[in-house]
């Protein structure tokens, strides 16, 4: 990884570190106030749902890397290489092509929802939402990428060792 790179996926990093610990901590506030004061907070209901939205939105599309996304790959890792190449066109051509035909529609709705504001915070839903689209962008990127690496035949498929391995700890 390059030196700016790194320092971007850095700063990335301490952002989702940021939203979990500001999650903890309101969640926190809510137990306090709620089970030792009887005074139920509405804005932290509102802020864990829009902390946790963007903490996963945010996280996939710029912290977590190709090879820490969970798969499902147990039967994939057992087909020839060939068939692996076919599969991995076929899925990531689709995916790719269902986040881009909605695109539009996204952007649509995103762009409605400034006229709505959440309940207590009072901030525009289109605030809220508008992760999304950067996490849209995020999944086409990344398919497109697997789709070339596949037709390329450099994609990096692990061995039944390596998922042995990693399923040592359960």
């Amino acid at each position: 990884m390059a030196k700016g790179e790194t320092w971007l996926r850095s700063r990335a990093e301490n952002f989702v570190a940021l939203i979990l610990g500001a999650l903890f901590f309101s969640f926190l506030v809510q137990i306090l106030f709620r089970y030792l004061l009887n005074l139920p907070l509405g804005w932290s209901v509102e802020f864990v749902a829009m902390a946790w939205l963007w903490g996963i939105l945010f996280g996939y599309a710029f912290v977590v890397s190709e090879r820490e996304v969970i798969r499902l790959d147990i039967v994939y890792v057992l087909m020839p290489p060939g068939v692996r190449r076919v599969l991995d066109v076929t899925t990531n051509a689709i995916c790719a092509a269902i986040f881009i035909w909605t695109i539009p529609d996204v952007w649509g709705y995103v762009d409605f929802m400034a006229i709505e504001k959440t309940s207590y915070m009072k901030i525009p839903f289109n605030y809220v939402f508008a992760i999304y689209l950067p996490f849209c962008l995020s999944v086409i990127f990344r398919c497109l990428r697997n789709i070339w690496r596949a037709i390329k035949g450099t994609t990096p498929a692990p061995s039944i060792e390596e998922i042995e391995i990693s399923h040592e700890h359960d």
